[in-house]
């Protein structure tokens, strides 16, 4: 049997489902994320591409930045989903978004040379300078 994790945005327009374990979790702290949510950091996960979709109201899209795109609700303007083209097998939604966040721990901290000065944090995860991917 297959686990089936569910999420939506804050009004319930748009919701998504996934079918799989996530590739990856983390805590995000570049600055593009950080102005999309209004939040000092915020956490996503990723999880391939084929296992997910979108259901209910048809997401709207803002390109940030050329081959990055942002998903949110038109009607409450919540973000859900990040899409872009470096990671064309993956889609990462924002973790608080789900129905049951509590599952899925963020596993480390990426872009963590752009994490604000006076966010102090208590946890023992790796930090990332930039994408996990690129720090090796």
């Amino acid at each position: 049997m297959t686990d089936l994790t569910k999420g939506r945005c804050l009004c319930g327009a748009v919701t998504y489902e996934f079918t799989s374990k996530p590739n990856w979790t983390a805590h995000c702290h570049c600055e593009s994320c950080r102005r999309n949510t209004s939040s000092p950091m915020t956490s996503f996960l990723g999880v391939d591409r084929d296992k997910a979709k979108f259901s209910g109201e048809a997401t709207k899209v803002y390109e940030s930045s050329p081959g990055v795109r942002r998903h949110f609700c038109g009607d409450c303007g919540s973000p859900v989903a990040y899409d872009a083209d470096a990671y064309a097998h993956e889609i990462h939604f924002y973790l608080a978004a789900l129905e049951d966040p509590e599952k899925f721990e963020p596993r480390s901290h990426v872009f963590a040379a752009e994490q604000l000065p006076w966010l102090h944090l208590g946890d023992d995860l790796p930090k990332f300078q930039g994408n996990a991917e690129d720090s090796d």
